[in-house]
């Protein structure tokens, strides 16, 4: 999935704004970029570690909205 979106979205950026962990959970809050000069989309990843690796995978990705009806912002 990764070579996909090397070759589909050549100039994307990740950018992780903030990190998490509670035991085996890392969860990370993410502004991804895949095409420059967007607003991009807001993603959490949640992982669960078992021996040291990643076990199990979830994420929720959002376009980031034009307007935002509160003034707090994705990040």
């Amino acid at each position: 999935f990764i070579d996909f979106l090397k070759i589909k979205f050549p100039e994307a950026k990740s950018e992780v704004k903030r990190v998490l962990a509670d035991g085996d959970f890392i969860i990370l809050h993410v502004h991804s970029l895949r095409v420059p000069n967007t607003r991009g989309r807001a993603i959490i990843e949640i992982f669960r570690l078992e021996n040291g690796k990643i076990d199990e995978h979830w994420d929720v990705i959002q376009e980031i909205p034009e307007t935002s009806a509160n003034p707090n912002g994705m990040f």
